[in-house]
């Protein structure tokens, strides 16, 4: 039997946040919620919480019936004690709520390592040059593949990790986590496989959308004929020139596809459209390059702390034919957008003969843009 004592004691004090930071929301859903359900395949669950906040804790145990509350303490080792006591599984796998991301591979590989071993510390070997401290002075460098990263969940025998719990009460000592505690009381814990995704939320920024999504659309009419149409034999596309018996009528360039994406992109930060920015009844923007526009659109997006994670574009225009014409504009797109080409994804089809767009009046483009968040 399989115990997960999860735990949500905490204040969030570091987040600046004026509650339980596992009570946030992130991407639409409380913190601890996640984490709810990565261990809900376990025999029990053990939510270790503030007395304050039970009441908010308990209706998001009500698909688990096999979890419950207990009250923690006022340190996580005085927490995570209480939940020891109340844990009934012979493994106990102790976790920190403020992890949400953490997944059935890492639990499984925890419990294979607490029964082959005796113990499982979850930890990702260190990637930066660690230094020891003393005095505000580097005292000590060691080597990087000596250094690790210690995780949660850490598994151990519930009754081996009790024992030294108890142990360290009697001696009054204070630890970080149970890894420590182990260490100290028994003897040295076995590491296994984390995941640098199963990053803990501490600070402000950490509670931000992970990936932003938006949509964008533009339609661009062709010149008729006596409508004074320019003497030029092409139109621009993703910031390529596309040899084109028809014109397209427009105050910039009449890129309909890079239109769309800034569109796409200003959506998924949050911000205004095109229009606001770059209107049409502004001279200089008359005859713009629009992939100059793009960068000022890429520009505002950074400032909210966003990059491009991926685009996918979708052409409708029976004229020209654009299929030839598209591995050139991944390429113009991928330098401008900082993304491999394999990031870009931009498909061209014509609308059957059917609408403006059949009656060969002018082209339509969507455009959809995934946003990451960035430090």
């Amino acid at each position: 039997m399989t115990t997960a004592v999860i735990c949500a004691a905490g204040k969030g004090e570091r987040a600046g946040l004026s509650g339980n930071k596992v009570l946030e929301e992130l991407n639409g859903l409380p913190v601890l919620s996640y984490s709810l359900s990565a261990f809900s395949g376990s025999d029990e669950m053990i939510v270790v919480c503030r007395r304050e906040d039970e009441k908010l804790i308990l209706p998001l145990l009500r698909p688990y019936p096999n979890a419950r509350t207990v009250h923690g303490g006022a340190t996580r080792t005085e927490s995570v004690y209480n939940g020891l006591k109340e844990a009934k599984g012979e493994i106990v796998l102790v976790h920190d709520a403020a992890r949400p991301f953490v997944t059935k591979k890492i639990i499984d590989g925890c419990i294979e390592s607490v029964t082959r071993y005796g113990s499982g510390v979850c930890a990702v070997s260190a990637t930066d040059t660690t230094v020891l401290v003393a005095d505000g002075k580097i005292s000590g460098v060691p080597k990087r593949q000596n250094v690790y990263s210690v995780q949660t969940p850490q598994g151990f025998y519930r009754d081996k990790l009790l024992e030294c719990y108890e142990q360290a009460f009697r001696d009054g000592g204070e630890f970080t986590d149970d890894s420590g505690i182990y260490a100290r009381y028994a003897e040295s814990p076995k590491i296994c496989e984390g995941d640098r995704r199963n990053q803990k939320l501490t600070y402000p920024e950490d509670f931000q959308l992970t990936e932003r999504i938006g949509f964008g659309t533009d339609t661009h009419a062709f010149y008729g004929e006596g409508e004074g149409a320019p003497f030029i034999n092409f139109i621009t596309l993703g910031g390529i020139r596309i040899p084109s018996e028809k014109i397209l009528k427009a105050h910039s360039d009449g890129d309909v596809l890079v239109h769309a994406l800034m569109d796409a992109l200003l959506s998924a930060a949050g911000l205004r459209d095109i229009g606001y920015y770059f209107p049409d009844t502004d001279p200089a923007y008359k005859g713009a390059f629009s992939m100059n526009l793009l960068k000022e659109v890429l520009r505002l997006v950074r400032e909210q702390g966003l990059a491009p994670k991926n685009v996918s574009i979708s052409i409708l225009a029976e004229t020209p034919r654009l299929s030839p014409h598209i591995e050139r504009m991944k390429e113009s797109l991928s330098e401008t957008l900082g993304l491999n080409e394999n990031a870009i994804g931009i498909a061209a089809g014509t609308n059957e003969k059917l609408g403006y767009v059949g009656e060969l009046k002018g082209i339509t483009c969507y455009a959809t843009a995934l946003l990451k968040k960035i430090r």
